[in-house]
């Protein structure tokens, strides 16, 4: 695994919904080599622990990442606070990216909440031959749909109370849609109870799957062994890092 620690400029700072911030990073040596579904792991200052943020999109030819998270405590606060114009000091890029197929292979990317982000640049891969579910509690909170669409991809919203898309759970729409045609691939990113639904269903398809977990992390690099989650592979239960082994798995490998 090939990664920098360095400090990166803010290019561009959004805030695109309540206590979600969008940012752009100039990191040419990071971008040149990051791939989708890796984090980056990021010091907040006056905090001892890194925050480990997935990557949203990757501009190999401007040299950026793009990353979009939501401020859940006092690091992604401070880390929020940061400008455009401001260094950022970041580990990048960590863990094991997606798998991605050859051309015209066909994908569903799903994401929960926050678990969207990393879905962009997955579906980038795929473009029209994507179909991309997002699943929120809200319209208000409902992130990234434009980004979706501009990148050529089928998009389906789903909101928790019907204010905006269709009344649902994302596991609702994902068996509309396999029963009108089964992808080459699913990949999905959010909250463990989603995970192991949409892992359930592609395998009762007999649909390849892939999943992004969410842990907690101290070092980001495999060595401090906070983030271990339990897998089976060959037939033996072991205890896989997030950080290191992930956060991408293939779906069947993940004991939920």
């Amino acid at each position: 695994m090939k990664y920098t620690q360095g400090r990166y400029v803010i290019v561009d700072k959004k805030a695109i919904a309540k206590g979600v911030f969008d940012f752009t990073i100039s990191c040419k040596e990071v971008a040149d080599v990051a791939e989708c579904g890796q984090f980056v792991h990021i010091a907040a200052d006056g905090f001892s622990l890194r925050r480990p943020i997935s990557i949203c999109d990757i501009d190999k030819e401007k040299g950026t990442l793009r990353i979009v998270f939501e401020v859940r405590g006092k690091g992604t606060e401070k880390i929020s606070e940061l400008n455009k114009g401001d260094l950022i000091d970041m580990i990048a890029p960590l863990g094991k990216g997606f798998k991605v197929l050859e051309k015209g292979k066909k994908a569903i990317c799903i994401g929960g909440g926050i678990g969207t982000p990393p879905m962009l640049a997955i579906a980038k891969e795929y473009g029209e031959n994507a179909t991309v579910i997002s699943g929120f509690r809200n319209s208000a909170i409902a992130i990234l749909q434009d980004d979706f669409k501009a990148q050529g991809n089928n998009t389906i919203l789903c909101t928790d109370d019907g204010s905006a898309g269709k009344k649902g759970f994302v596991t609702d729409a994902l068996k509309e849609c396999l029963l009108n045609e089964k992808p080459d691939i699913i990949y999905a990113c959010g909250p463990n109870v989603m995970l192991k639904a949409v892992a359930e269903i592609a395998r009762d398809n007999g649909v390849y799957c892939q999943v992004s977990l969410e842990e907690r992390m101290g070092c980001g690099v495999g060595a401090c062994l906070v983030c271990a989650c339990k897998t089976v592979k060959d037939g033996e239960e072991y205890f896989a890092h997030v950080c290191k082994d992930g956060p991408v798995f293939s779906a069947e490998e993940v004991i939920f």
